[in-house]
């Protein structure tokens, strides 16, 4: 059975997750996941409830989804997942169905294989 290529909860705008693609780390210099600064032991980490296409922490993505994205579910009027950070039919954290989903482990890396 192939792995799956993107979350259950991506944007779902191709096969691939457009949002993990343009989500980078917090000082914006590398892509999501691959940071080399001086957070990089947090931001590399793929732990905790983390926004849709499960590059980001949930509440510091930072695609072109963002707004969206870092809304806080309660605070709009949506019933929360059970750790209260996404909403109920969105959950992202290691509860959720495909919870230890990591981005990365999808990505080709063209600039080592040949």
């Amino acid at each position: 059975m192939a792995s799956q290529a993107k979350a259950s909860t991506c944007c779902g705008k191709s096969a691939e997750c457009v949002c993990a693609k343009q989500a980078t780390c917090s000082c914006g210099k590398q892509s999501a996941l691959h940071c080399t600064c001086d957070k990089a032991t947090s931001e590399n980490s793929v732990s905790g409830p983390r926004c849709s296409c499960r590059a980001r922490p949930a509440g510091e993505c930072t695609c072109e989804r963002a707004a969206t994205e870092n809304a806080n579910p309660i605070a709009v009027g949506v019933s929360a997942c059970a750790c209260g950070v996404r909403p109920a039919d969105a959950c992202t954290c290691e509860k959720a169905t495909d919870g230890k989903f990591n981005p990365s482990e999808h990505e080709t890396d063209f600039t080592t294989k040949q």
